[in-house]
C-alpha cells in the first residue's frame, strides 16, 4: 500500500478505514503508520557528477534507512566543478551520516555554521544539494510534490523568457521571432560586436587590432551596438513583446549608469547584471537616475549582497542561481523578504543548472507570490536518458512536476556515460571545463 494512503488511513481515525485497511492485507508499513513512522535517518550521501550536455552537473543524493526513501538535490558549480564532489564526499557526508533527514531547517544550519569561513561558492553548493535533496525525501514521504509543501500554487505555471541571440542584429530578431512564434511573451536579446567577445552571442566578423592574442572586448563598442538592438528589437517586436538584456557586468559603473538611462526609452522589462557584485553601491546612484528595472544577483553568495538591494529597493528583480545560494531553504527565506519591498524574482537558469535545480526553481515560481519570470533552458536527449522527470516547457510556460517531491529520477548508469569533459572543446577543455579570459585591447581583464 502507497506510503500516502497509510498516512490517510492513519490521520483518519475511521474504524471503518481501520478494518478495511486490514481486511485488504495491510502490510508493516501500514502498521508503523499508524503508530507514527520513526524519523528516518541518513545513511549515505553521494556526488554524482556527470555532463550530458557538454556542461559539468553535480547532483547530491541523500540516502536513509527507510526502505526506498531517498531525494535529489543540484550542487552544480560549473566553472569549477570538480571542488563540489569531495565537500560532499569529504565533509558533508562524514557530518550527516546517522542524523535525522526530516529537519531540513537544522541540518542547512548545522552546514552552513559547521565550516566556519562560510558564503562561499563551492560550500554553498555542497550544502545545496543536501538541502534539496531533504525537500525532495520531505516529499517524497508525503507523497505530495514539495510546492505542495511550501503552501502550494499560487499560479498554474511560471511565465519564462527564451534567449534570442546573434552576430548580427537581423539574426537575433529572426531568433525573437521564432521565439514568439512558440508561445513566449518574454525575450532576452543580445548581439555580437564585429571583431569582439560579447557575451550570449556569437562574434562577428572584423578584425580588432589588439597589444595580446586574448578575445577583445571594449565597453564602449557594446553599449553603441547594444543600443542599436535594443532600438530595433522594439522596433520590429512591437510592444506586445518584453524585452531583456544582459549585460554581464562588463562595462564600468560610470558607463553603468549611462547605459541603464539610455536604455529607459526602450521601456525593458529588465536590464540584467549593469555592474558586478563588488560594485553593487552604485545601484543607489542608478536608482536615482532612472526608471529601468534592474535584475541582479546570479553571482551572490551571501546575504550581505542581497539583502542591501532588496530592504533599499534598489533593483526589481533578484537573479540568483539557487545552489549558488545554499538551495531551497535560504532562497525561500530571500523571496519573502523580497516580497515585503516589492522585489520580484527571477532566478538563474541556464543550461548550466541540473534538472533537479530547474524543478527546484519552479517550485519556487508557483509558490511564492513575488514570482516575476523564469529563464528557461532545454533538456537535451542525453540529459533525459540521465534524469527522468525534466520539468515540461509548453507555451512559453514551465509547469513543475505533480509527482512527489521534484518527480526526477538519476540513471546513474546513463551518467556515467558522460563523464566532466564530455563534449568540451578548445578553451573549455584545456581549463578543465572553466572560463578562459577576456581583455581590452590594451589588456586590461574583463570580468565576465
Amino acid at each position: 500500500m502507497r506510503r500516502r494512503e497509510a498516512f490517510r488511513l492513519a490521520a483518519s481515525g475511521s474504524a471503518a478505514g481501520l478494518l478495511g485497511a486490514r481486511a485488504a492485507g495491510a502490510d508493516a508499513r501500514v502498521e508503523r503508520a499508524l503508530r507514527g513512522l520513526s524519523s528516518p535517518k541518513i545513511t549515505d550521501v553521494r556526488a554524482i557528477a556527470t555532463a550530458p550536455a557538454g556542461l559539468r552537473l553535480v547532483v547530491v543524493k541523500v540516502t536513509t534507512d527507510q526502505d526506498g526513501l531517498y531525494g535529489y538535490g543540484c550542487a552544480t558549480f560549473t566553472q569549477r566543478a570538480d571542488l563540489v564532489p569531495p565537500a560532499v564526499d569529504r565533509y558533508l557526508k562524514p557530518f550527516l551520516v546517522g542524523k535525522p533527514a526530516d529537519r531540513i531547517e537544522d541540518t542547512w544550519q548545522a552546514l552552513y555554521a559547521s565550516s566556519y569561513w562560510r558564503n562561499g561558492p563551492v560550500l554553498n553548493n555542497a550544502i545545496s544539494g543536501v538541502d534539496m535533496a531533504l525537500w525532495d525525501i520531505k516529499g517524497r514521504q508525503a507523497g505530495m510534490p514539495v510546492y505542495q509543501l511550501l503552501g502550494g500554487k499560487a499560479r498554474e505555471a511560471a511565465d519564462c523568457y527564451g534567449h534570442a541571440s546573434g552576430s548580427e542584429i537581423a539574426e537575433v530578431l529572426d531568433n525573437a521571432r521564432a521565439l514568439v512564434a512558440r508561445g513566449f511573451r518574454h525575450v532576452r536579446v543580445q548581439v555580437g560586436v564585429p571583431g569582439m567577445a560579447g557575451y550570449g552571442s556569437r562574434r562577428g566578423e572584423g578584425p580588432v587590432a589588439a597589444l595580446h592574442s586574448a578575445p577583445v572586448f571594449e565597453p564602449a563598442a557594446y553599449m553603441r551596438r547594444a543600443l542599436q538592438l535594443l532600438e530595433a528589437a522594439r522596433k520590429e517586436l512591437g510592444d506586445e513583446v518584453e524585452l531583456l538584456h544582459d549585460v554581464h557586468e562588463r562595462i564600468s559603473p560610470t558607463q553603468a549608469l549611462a547605459f541603464c538611462k539610455d536604455a529607459e526609452r526602450f521601456r525593458l522589462f529588465f536590464l540584467e547584471d549593469p555592474v558586478s557584485p563588488e560594485d553593487i553601491g552604485w545601484f543607489r546612484l542608478i536608482r536615482q537616475q532612472c526608471a529601468t528595472p534592474l535584475a541582479m544577483g546570479e553571482l551572490f553568495n551571501s546575504p550581505h549582497e542581497w539583502v542591501p538591494l532588496i530592504a533599499e529597493r534598489l533593483i526589481d528583480f533578484i537573479r540568483v542561481h539557487v545552489s549558488q545560494a545554499g538551495g531551497l531553504t535560504p532562497c525561500r527565506k530571500m523571496a519573502a523578504l523580497a516580497e515585503h519591498f516589492g522585489v520580484k524574482t527571477a532566478w538563474h537558469g541556464p543550461g548550466d543548472v541540473s534538472p533537479v535545480g530547474h524543478a527546484c526553481n519552479i517550485t519556487l515560481d508557483v509558490a511564492c507570490a513575488n514570482f516575476g519570470i523564469q529563464e528557461s533552458s532545454s533538456f537535451n536527449e542525453a540529459t533525459r536518458e540521465v534524469f527522468s522527470g525534466c520539468p515540461e516547457l509548453r507555451g512559453g510556460y514551465f509547469y513543475a512536476n505533480e509527482a512527489p517531491g521534484w518527480g526526477i529520477e538519476v540513471d546513474e548508469r546513463a551518467a556515467a556515460k558522460y563523464p566532466f569533459g564530455h563534449g568540451e572543446t578548445g578553451e573549455r577543455k584545456r581549463l578543465n571545463g572553466g572560463w578562459g579570459e577576456i581583455r581590452r585591447r590594451d589588456g586590461t581583464i574583463i570580468k565576465q
